[in-house]
């Protein structure tokens, strides 16, 4: 009988997102608090001889099955590494808006490298797989473990997880992309410019709820107002999560457009979920945990 392994790609949520400066390379350095929801994509492998990929779901239609697609990437690169690495046919549920700001083929990747190390009997920690992530994108790595924890540079320096409290939140976005590399140019630095602003918060293990607040508050997304210009829509949701009842933090998570609200338990997420749908139908809206 054929292995079959199930994975969740769960998002991924920028919590803080410092834009520090634009390296020499064209590249930006970054600062982020990164968390994962507990909702994201469903990723199935059955063992086969040959690698392919089927997608279902609410947002299949606007992803295609070519060289492009990060699972196939993914795949692809951890068997250039691995001689003889076991395959199969994957199949991807699709739930997560595309180009939303919430690591959505970036966590597809990393499930399909968290699948196949399974199948092969790797470590996630093997430099074989880590590789992979890092050759298939910049949010992978992160994505491998989905565990909370600071990520700098592009993505490629990354901090030990952090065990955080729970986060109740709201997840909106009103169907509308937002793309990144649009994102940085509206940014506008040049090569070698860097930003003069507020240093970012200090995050630290098993901190208290009000600490953690408090940290976040401080913290900021430097892709905001870029993106705001870029897609107004996105002040719009902003203002909307915002204005909820017992709303204590409203933020964009990475280029966008998807708006996130922090609440004080599950029942008042839930609670401002039912209240948004009825005034706004037509965007995307779903209560979740951070963690």
């Amino acid at each position: 009988m054929a292995w079959v392994g199930k994975a969740r790609a769960r998002a991924k949520i920028n919590l803080t997102l410092h834009v520090l400066g634009r390296r020499d390379d064209g590249y930006h350095d970054l600062e982020s608090l990164v968390t994962f929801a507990a909702l994201g994509d469903e990723l199935t492998l059955v063992e086969g001889p040959t690698l392919s990929l089927s997608i279902s779901g609410p947002q299949a239609p606007a992803l295609k099955v070519d060289a492009d697609n990060h699972i196939l990437k993914a795949a692809r690169a951890l068997q250039s590494r691995i001689n003889n690495l076991r395959i199969g046919k994957f199949h991807l549920v699709k739930t997560l808006p595309l180009a939303s700001g919430m690591g959505g083929g970036s966590a597809d990747a990393a499930a399909t490298l968290r699948l196949l190390a399974k199948l092969n009997h790797l470590a996630l920690d093997d430099p074989r797989v880590k590789d992979a992530a890092k050759a298939t994108g910049a949010d992978v790595p992160v994505c491998l473990e989905s565990r909370p924890r600071i990520m700098r540079g592009i993505g490629d320096e990354l901090a030990a997880p952090l065990a955080l409290p729970r986060l109740f939140a709201l997840l909106v976005n009103p169907h509308k992309t937002s793309a990144t590399p649009e994102v940085f140019q509206k940014i506008g630095l040049a090569r070698g410019e860097k930003q003069s602003l507020p240093a970012h918060p200090m995050f630290s293990n098993m901190m208290s709820d009000d600490a953690l607040h408090t940290a976040l508050a401080h913290g900021r997304n430097d892709m905001e107002e870029a993106a705001m210009a870029l897609q107004p829509v996105i002040g719009t949701v902003r203002h909307a999560v915002a204005a909820l009842p017992a709303c204590r933090l409203t933020r964009m998570s990475g280029s966008g457009a998807t708006v996130f609200g922090l609440f004080p338990s599950c029942r008042a997420a839930a609670h401002a979920a039912r209240l948004l749908k009825a005034q706004h139908p037509e965007w995307w809206i779903k209560p979740t945990l951070f963690g």
